[in-house]
């Protein structure tokens, strides 16, 4: 008996690893001819309802939201409490994701789903498909996807102030499913939606659609292109930035605009215009005189708005020069500095540069349209090492101000520290392509443009991780472009290649990118 016992603690058996499951609903799953106001589901244990408004979709979109209870406390029942009226013979679909949990292990009640009808019967045809981003390599997360009847109501303007007949969501996948249709002609599209409202705004949300409405029902599997359309120009409203300096916001793409100054000014008055780099930004540099406030006249195509800025600022800019170049200069840039405020006048003739054996170098030097960037362009070997020196009143800026003495060491690399990536295109559908070489910051390192061309090589490319893009460039204007609902036009097409290369120094790279699928 002394010895027959072991220490320990019980260990409560094996963990649960059972999701629960509703035990009964009232009114019935799946009724018809559904009238009540309150739904009550029991649940065979004590539940958690999770991130319930991030997993619930309710379909069609009810204008008030249901109220769901308890959030937050266990229960082994749910409450669904409905507040709006709802549509005649039509089915309702309460999808609460993987919102619902068991108490103790967290076991998830996985895509579980409340349905009933209005009318005679439920209706239960669906469509599938996947949404990608237009534009990225990784595809978005959390995707409305919407169906609107095409019926007599509907047009294509609907969509930006009346929710959709049917909604689902891709939550933590690209993948959609659509479930409890009638059967219809349906637009069908998909939105990043900023507000969670099913309304799309073109300011914030992302948009996907379909070329045509579609007939339900479908064994089609459907591919939505995820896209932000590009916002018509809006010039906003100029305010003083600093002394000498107005800014001019504006959102969407820039379009050609004329501004006045149509305050009276002083003898030797001068002023520059120019867009900020990376910003929605107009800056207009004047030299400041005597003036409470300025009065400009902005002229867009036949439209033309006026506009008084109030003149409080005391402080100037001073003038900043900064390098984007580091200390190696790679064979295919220009060595070139910036500077905060427009360079008025420039000597060239202050510039010395000499290699590592102290030789000098001749050179060019030319400004940018905005005058804010000094490009400085010269012969240069490899594995060499050269000095730049500036002077002071090389740079004189907008407003007189000039740079004290600028100094800069470089170095080039040899042949052997860089690598080479060559790529064959395959089963291209129509040229011409845009060709991106891509670095894992998602940053463009290159591109080529083939009209014909299928065997693409990139020299000189500093070892690192990189992936290829190929565009559709559908309008030939080198560049990728966006697309635009209501006009109908898709984003142009992009093909990402499926791995990622790792380029080590002197190694050339070959691969075959094949792209019968796009």
């Amino acid at each position: 008996m002394t010895n027959c016992a072991r220490k320990g603690r019980p260990n409560g058996g094996p963990k649960d690893s059972i999701a629960p499951i509703m035990v009964t609903a009232i009114p019935a799953y799946k009724t018809i001819h559904f009238k009540s106001k309150k739904i009550k589901l029991s649940f065979d244990e004590y539940i958690k309802i999770k991130d319930l408004n991030k997993q619930l979709i309710v379909s069609p979109p009810l204008k008030t939201p249901a109220i769901i209870s308890p959030i937050g406390t266990a229960s082994k029942d749910v409450t669904i409490k409905i507040t709006d009226t709802l549509k005649e013979n039509t089915t309702y679909s309460f999808n609460f994701g993987n919102s619902i949990i068991d108490n103790n292990e967290g076991n998830q009640l996985e895509s579980f789903k409340y349905i009933f009808s209005t009318g005679n019967y439920v209706d239960s045809l669906e469509i599938q498909g996947t949404v990608m981003d237009a534009y990225k390599k990784e595809p978005e997360k959390n995707i409305a996807v919407l169906l609107y009847e095409v019926n007599q109501e509907y047009n294509d303007s609907i969509i930006y102030h009346k929710k959709p007949t049917y909604v689902s969501n891709t939550l933590d996948t690209v993948h959609f499913k659509v479930t409890n249709i009638k059967a219809g002609t349906y637009q069908l599209m998909a939105l990043k939606d900023f507000n969670n409202d099913y309304i799309y705004d073109p300011k914030v949300d992302k948009i996907a659609f379909t070329d045509k409405p579609i007939q339900i029902p479908s064994d089609s599997l459907y591919t939505l292109r995820l896209f932000q359309e590009a916002l018509k120009f809006k010039l906003m409203r100029p305010v003083e930035n600093k002394k000498g300096k107005i800014f001019f916001g504006f959102k969407g793409k820039l379009e050609p605009v004329t501004i006045k100054l149509l305050t009276k000014t002083p003898p030797k008055f001068k002023n520059f215009i120019h867009l900020e780099k990376d910003k929605d930004t107009l800056n207009y540099w004047y030299t400041p005189f005597e003036a409470d406030s300025l009065q400009f006249q902005v002229i867009k195509g036949d439209k033309d708005s006026i506009y008084t800025v109030n003149l409080r600022k005391s402080e100037q800019d001073s003038l900043i020069v900064t390098v984007p170049n580091k200390n190696t200069l790679h064979p295919k840039d220009t060595f070139a500095i910036e500077t905060n405020i427009p360079i008025d006048s420039l000597g060239l003739s202050y510039i010395t540069i000499t290699d590592k054996d102290t030789l000098s170098i001749d050179f060019t030097g030319s400004l940018n349209r905005s005058k804010t960037k000094l490009s400085i362009d010269f012969n240069r070997s490899r594995n060499n090492k050269y000095q730049i020196d500036i002077l002071p009143n090389t740079l004189v800026d907008f407003y007189g101000n000039t740079n004290d003495t600028l100094t800069y060491s470089l170095k080039t690399l040899d042949l052997e520290d860089y690598g080479i990536i060559e790529i064959q295109l395959k089963n291209i559908n129509k040229f011409p392509v845009l060709i991106d070489l891509i670095n894992a910051k998602e940053d463009l390192v290159e591109r080529q443009i083939s009209n014909k061309n299928t065997n693409i090589s990139f020299t000189d490319i500093t070892p690192g991780s990189y992936t290829i893009r190929v565009i559709y460039d559908e309008n030939k204007n080198n560049q990728w472009d966006t697309g635009d609902f209501l006009q109908k036009k898709q984003p142009e097409k992009i093909a990402y290649f499926n791995k990622e290369l790792e380029l080590r120094a002197n190694w050339t790279l070959n691969e075959i990118f094949d792209l019968s699928n796009y």
